[in-house]
């Protein structure tokens, strides 16, 4: 820590943009940001798997010409006692009715004409998280349970397609290339006419860049990126509706964790985690890492979020959590907003998105949802968000928080 600020760990030879030309670009921007039941329970699961043990295996993807571009700066969030958020119902992955449902979630939003234009560069960063060391229980795959399912990014890929997206990626530091092969994105990248991109890697350019936390950092002031997040006209965050053991929930916001280069932010060489942003504790995580995805949104915010709450987990974000288990409310969310869209998926958890830290589901630290609100990137006050489509209450599943004995 130097005078409250922690830099990045970044490569020697990473390129620099200064704060103040960060700054000056971020003052000329366009303002703009998006974001964004119930079925049986399944039968219980098996006992978790350990977490992944295997490091990510970078692959090049390299596609255009390898020289780093002039870093633009995202949009800014909303502002305003309103945002709206979109609520859809699906009773499985069969892709018409994920289809169907994504489009009219959009379309309820106004459609997404303001966030995709004709010739656009449009990221999609779907969580993918644990590695091809961690599966579903038997009969359930990854994408049934804990990581985004490949339908619901082919969709929006789609209709961001129609919409005039000249280029579109899917993004994500990957645990090894093989999760976008086995969990489905390999095809799905194929029918949208998308690149994959593992940002553990600079390609298709030279190196990394260090960019700059708009006005400054909680904890770190600068985040070492791919060069490609910046340059997207849109950016969109597609994550599973999760409880989280640190940051209590993952939704959008907690999504871009997955965005940074792993070798630069873990303490040891043989780490498979980001263990420089939780520190050495749950105590210390729990007042880390909700700084750190604040800082993140701040960085890269977000322009649409799409929540995957079809089939996911309870308990926990990954089979590596003890209190780890089943539950499949049926439910997809979506929003310009992202403070908005996580703090109904948060409600329809059956939770409180304006909790205090230390509070049930914000059992090990602070609410990152309640931090990226003070900060202005949306709210999370739900008497200031207009729910479209399904109502919270239609919809609500109750969750079971990463506590264990509960």
């Amino acid at each position: 820590m130097h005078n409250g600020r922690e830099r990045a760990t970044t490569r020697s030879d990473a390129r620099r943009i200064s704060r103040r030309r960060f700054l000056e670009m971020a003052a000329g921007a366009a303002g703009g940001l998006l974001i964004s039941g119930c079925l049986p329970e399944p039968a219980a699961w098996p006992s978790a798997e350990d977490a992944p043990t295997d490091a990510p295996m970078l692959v090049p993807t390299a596609t255009r010409a390898a020289e780093a571009p002039t870093v633009g700066v995202a949009q800014s969030a909303p502002t305003g006692l309103s945002s709206k958020v979109a609520i859809a119902t699906a009773r499985n992955y069969d892709r018409t009715a994920i289809y169907n449902a994504v489009r009219d979630m959009l379309d309820d939003l106004g459609g997404i004409g303001d966030i995709v234009r004709p010739g656009d560069r449009v990221g999609i960063k779907p969580n993918l998280t644990g590695g091809l060391g961690n599966n579903g229980p038997a009969g359930f795959s990854p994408m049934e349970s804990f990581v985004t399912h490949p339908e619901v990014v082919r969709a929006l890929g789609a209709l961001v397609r129609d919409a005039g997206a000249k280029e579109v990626y899917i993004v994500e530091a990957v645990y090894q290339w093989g999760s976008y092969t086995q969990w489905g994105y390999e095809e799905i990248a194929r029918d949208i006419n998308a690149t994959l991109i593992d940002l553990n890697a600079p390609d298709p350019y030279d190196d990394f860049v260090e960019v700059a936390v708009p006005g400054g950092g909680t904890l770190y002031e600068e985040f070492t990126l791919n060069p490609l997040l910046q340059e997207f006209d849109a950016f969109m965050s597609v994550a599973k509706m999760k409880c989280h053991w640190v940051a209590g929930v993952t939704h959008t916001l907690k999504n871009l964790f997955g965005l940074v280069p792993l070798q630069f932010y873990r303490s040891g060489a043989r780490d498979t985690s980001r263990t420089a942003f939780h520190g050495p504790s749950d105590e210390t995580a729990g007042q880390r890492v909700p700084e750190i995805i604040v800082d993140l949104n701040r960085t890269r915010p977000i322009n649409l979020g799409l929540i995957d709450g079809v089939m996911t987990t309870e308990g926990g974000e990954g089979p590596w959590i003890q209190t780890f288990g089943p539950i499949a409310p049926g439910v997809l969310f979506a929003g310009k907003d992202p403070v908005a869209t996580d703090a109904v998926a948060t409600a329809a958890q059956g939770f409180d998105p304006t909790a205090p830290g230390l509070t049930v589901p914000f059992v090990r630290g602070k609410n990152h949802i309640a931090i990226a609100a003070a900060h202005g990137l949306g709210t999370n006050r739900l008497e200031e968000i207009e729910v479209l489509g399904a109502s919270i209450a239609d919809v609500r599943r109750d969750f079971k928080p990463c506590v264990i004995g509960m």
